[in-house]
């Protein structure tokens, strides 16, 4: 796999690795639980969530998670997938899902990610972000530069506004 770092000089970006796996465990609350994991996380689970995500790196698959890294030390502060193919997706739309530690919300490191995310999303092939959101939780996806879009409801029946953002017309 060849390693990706990106970087603003204020978080970096990079593939998730086994030595990541407390963070999770430790920095999930009920927020990430209900919108991103699905359920609590074990060590197992994000083990192999961790494995799968550098599998999908290997083989050039459709997911590309990051951990979003903070600090002198680079701290794993919260994670960012790109998803360049799923459901309702469009040829060429890339989903766009983050979620921050609680320790570490509320200081404009998801936007910086979303926005770092971007370049390397349109290098990759992609012409547009899709961000969904619950209809509370916009306020990333409009700092980023992303327009509504459609709204749509997942499985479970939770409305999700989309936020959309043309990734050719984005800085390189």
């Amino acid at each position: 796999m060849r390693e990706v770092k990106l970087s603003d000089g204020i978080i970096t970006l990079s593939p998730l690795c086994l030595d990541d796996a407390e963070a999770p465990l430790t920095g999930e609350d009920e927020l990430l639980v209900r919108r991103l994991n699905g359920g609590p996380g074990t060590r197992e689970g994000v083990e192999a969530h961790i494995r799968h995500c550098r599998e999908q790196w290997d083989t050039a698959g459709p997911l590309r998670a990051f951990g979003i890294r903070a600090g002198a030390d680079e701290a794993l502060a919260g994670t960012i997938d790109l998803r360049f193919a799923g459901e309702d997706l469009a040829p060429g739309q890339v989903n766009v899902a983050y979620g921050l530690y609680p320790s570490w919300r509320g200081r404009g490191l998801a936007t910086r990610a979303v926005l770092l995310a971007s370049p390397y999303a349109a290098g990759a092939g992609g012409e547009e972000a899709v961000i969904q959101v619950e209809p509370e939780n916009p306020a990333v996806a409009r700092r980023a530069g992303f327009t509504p879009g459609k709204q749509a409801h997942g499985k479970n029946g939770t409305r999700f506004d989309w936020y959309v953002r043309d990734l050719r017309a984005a800085p390189q």
